[in-house]
């Protein structure tokens, strides 16, 4: 009886969201969250706090086992995968490319796009460049999983895609750890251009992150530990302060 979603406004509420895989403990405890439309939550934790399980569940990679989910007052588990999906832009740290052309792999989600649609979309994910180096730019092959890239290409290649469907709703890993500083800017250049106007979770790893979002929710244990903007975590949360120092802090201070 699954219906088809209606063109996302981009409303997400988790209502007492809990979810353990299996019989296993729980994941995620009594999570309640609510984002407006075109608003940025960074969630922010240990490893292990549930922030990878949270924007698993939005595409319906996991159903929770205790709460509901819904997107413009709608239970994603009364609508088609195809029309809740298609309506998400998934950018991970672990980035899937297709043995394919590089062609293909932007184009995947939106495969009746014009060549002139395909490369504006590689130019603002700030790949065009590296694909025209590339031996046979656009029409270049990649290896299964895009062994055939690197890390970073691979990332805004996904980047593009994600640009490239037109999203209302993004779920994001920020990660670029593997990176070096130059890619690391351009991706996050990116980023920044795909996350405006869109409802946005993000898995934050950096400051310019966490800054620019409207709520951060910082996770301990599966269980929302504080929430806040950047400022107000700082003053009220020990925890937050400790992943600012840990995990935040060192890269606003490398050199420009």
């Amino acid at each position: 009886d699954a219906i088809e979603m209606p063109p996302f406004r981009g409303h997400v509420r988790f209502e007492n969201v809990s979810f353990a895989y299996g019989k296993r403990r729980e994941v995620l405890k009594h999570i309640d969250l609510e984002v407006k439309p075109d608003q940025i939550i960074a969630l922010v934790g240990e490893t292990g706090s549930g922030k990878t399980t949270i924007i698993n569940l939005i595409p319906r990679f996991y159903d929770p086992t205790e709460g509901r989910i819904t997107i413009d007052g709608q239970d994603i588990r009364e609508v088609t995968l195809h029309s809740l999906r298609s309506q998400i832009g998934i950018v991970l740290q672990e980035t899937t490319l297709f043995a394919a052309s590089i062609r293909e792999n932007i184009a995947f989600g939106a495969q009746d796009a014009s060549e002139e649609q395909i490369i504006a979309a590689a130019k603002a994910a700030q790949a065009h460049d590296f694909i025209l180096r590339t031996q046979n730019g656009y029409d270049t092959e990649v290896g299964e999983r895009g062994i055939t890239l690197s890390g970073g290409q691979k990332q805004r290649i996904a980047i593009a895609r994600a640009i490239l469907t037109n999203p209302r709703l993004l779920v994001l890993d920020d990660a670029t750890s593997s990176v070096d500083t130059e890619t690391e800017e351009q991706i996050q250049l990116a980023l920044a251009l795909l996350m405006k106007g869109r409802t946005t979770f993000v898995i934050a790893h950096r400051l310019s992150t966490v800054m620019q979002a409207d709520s951060i929710l910082v996770l301990e244990k599966g269980a929302v530990a504080a929430r806040g903007t950047h400022d107000e975590l700082l003053r009220c949360s020990s925890l937050y302060a400790e992943i600012y120092r840990r995990q935040l802090k060192p890269r606003v201070e490398k050199p420009q």
